[in-house]
């Protein structure tokens, strides 16, 4: 398996008692397929991954495996501050068919890089599919340094990483350091409004938030970069820059959600303690979502 072009970081969509909505998972699972992504991330920051119970992981997992074996992969995110809970979280997904693994580093404890290293060398020895480390310090307090980084590519079955550091050099180091250096490895960015610069240097592709909400306009930008197409590349990331900016106005999956449920896609319900945005912000987004409905539209035909 190679790590390579659109992935979208699915939400996870909730009733208004709270409930996973199985109904609309389903439903944006086929909405995601239809548009042609390449793959899709389950449980991550986006799913509200840290605020589910271990039975709803089950429940989600086996939908997406369900929806979603043998057409495009499936992707588990693992993360959690314990290695052992990680293990088992891993070891389970594999059991229940997951093509791959996300694996966020371990936050909260704040582990040195000789603790990262052997937290994912615990993960690696564990299981057989296929990990992709996701780098995120503004979510878990520590960098995943590129010395670091580089040991753990050695891993036999680490092959990418999500690169969400906001650092366009750190990650040019990855491509060049890493990702040169190994042919199965690969670097996404974490974070949309990185995508072009990324793939302009040399990355692979993205794990989008906001392909939640246009999934048929992120796959023709990330297509195109790869494609070496970078004029249409940029023109679609500059009409999709309004739309990425609002994503993030809050914390994510706050905004996302919102604008999805602008387009009837789903419920805008959340897990505690995340909440609604505010007023002000949900009126900012409402005509955000106004002003770009076309985007959907226009790419979706």
């Amino acid at each position: 398996m190679r790590l390579e072009g659109t992935y979208t970081a699915l939400i996870t969509p909730f009733d208004k008692e709270g409930k996973i909505d199985e109904q609309t998972l389903v439903k944006l699972i086929q909405r995601q397929l239809h548009a042609g992504i390449d793959g899709i991330v389950f449980l991550g920051s986006t799913g509200e991954g840290s605020c589910i119970e271990e039975h709803e992981r089950d429940l989600v997992t086996q939908i997406a495996v369900h929806e979603l074996k043998g057409k495009i992969p499936v992707l588990i995110n693992c993360g959690s501050p314990s290695t052992k809970r990680t293990v088992a979280f891993a070891r389970q997904a594999e059991k229940m068919g997951a093509d791959a693994l996300l694996v966020t580093s371990p936050y909260y404890n704040r582990p040195t890089q000789e603790g990262l290293f052997l937290h994912f060398k615990a993960i690696s020895d564990a299981v057989r599919i296929p990990i992709c480390v996701y780098n995120i310090p503004c979510r878990t307090a520590q960098n995943v340094e590129t010395a670091t980084l580089s040991r753990i590519a050695e891993l036999p079955n680490v092959i990418s990483v999500k690169e969400s550091s906001a650092n366009l050099s750190q990650m040019a180091d990855v491509v060049e350091k890493i990702a040169h250096k190994h042919p199965k490895f690969t670097v996404l960015s974490g974070d949309d409004q990185f995508t072009l610069p990324l793939m302009a240097i040399g990355g692979h592709g993205v794990v989008s938030v906001l392909s939640n909400l246009v999934p048929h306009a992120v796959k023709r930008l990330v297509s195109n970069a790869q494609e070496g197409n970078f004029d249409l590349a940029r023109a679609i990331y500059y009409a999709l820059k309004p739309l990425i900016h609002g994503a993030f106005i809050e914390t994510n999956p706050i905004p996302i959600k919102l604008l999805m449920q602008f387009a009837g896609l789903c419920a805008a319900t959340y897990r505690l303690p995340l909440c609604p945005a505010s007023q002000e912000n949900e009126t900012k987004l409402l005509h955000l979502y106004q002003a770009c409905n076309h985007l959907i539209t226009d790419y979706e035909t």
